[in-house]
């Protein structure tokens, strides 16, 4: 449990060398790319470090969603692990053959997993959550790193995900979006019948 919170930005390039895209930035504005600060975790004081990357590195995305991003003030977190830009990502989410995206999205400090439609200006929020609420340990020093990650599951891939679940669910027909703790638990949210839920999974 956090009982406290320290925050403050700086520019820390080392941390963004394997990111080609950010690079690419001008210095001004990486300032705001790097979070740091101190938390309180069951009375120790641990340092923490969140980096992210602004809607120009995703080339791909669509301008409609691009242009919201931007409105909205977005930056993209990345987890520790990220040796490429990652938390926006392309799928067919709403049904087989759409076009649609799920990014992270990343406002003071506050994190909101937005989903859009065949493109659409206007997302869906799924979820969100304080970035000190997800940092976990993984350095030997114990510095906390971010550690929400979102991806695309394939028909097949969910399938082979359910390996263990009885009775076996029908395959999917189009993608789930997984959502996971970096080394620990993935749940995959899935659209039908107009609505998002989780798919069963084993324990």
């Amino acid at each position: 449990m956090l009982d406290s919170v320290r925050r403050s930005r700086s520019i820390l390039p080392i941390l963004l060398v394997s990111f080609c895209v950010a690079a690419q930035e001008p210095e001004a504005a990486l300032k705001a790319l790097v979070t740091t600060g101190e938390i309180t975790v069951r009375g120790q004081t641990r340092q923490y470090i969140v980096r992210h990357l602004p809607p120009s590195s995703f080339p791909d995305l669509p301008d409609t969603v691009a242009n919201e991003l931007n409105q909205r003030g977005c930056l993209i977190p990345q987890t520790y692990q990220a040796h490429q830009p990652e938390n926006a990502v392309h799928g067919n989410f709403q049904r087989a053959g759409s076009s649609d995206w799920a990014v992270l999205c990343s406002v003071k400090g506050t994190v909101s997993l937005l989903v859009f439609f065949d493109s659409s200006a206007k997302p869906s929020v799924l979820a969100s959550a304080h970035e000190t609420q997800r940092l976990q340990v993984h350095e030997s020093n114990g510095v906390l790193g971010f550690d929400w990650g979102i991806g695309a599951a394939s028909p097949q891939a969910i399938h082979d995900a359910q390996i263990g679940v009885s009775p076996r669910p029908p395959r999917a027909d189009h993608d789930a979006l997984s959502d996971s703790v970096v080394d620990r638990k993935t749940i995959y949210r899935y659209f039908a019948n107009g609505s998002w839920s989780q798919l069963d999974m084993p324990d």
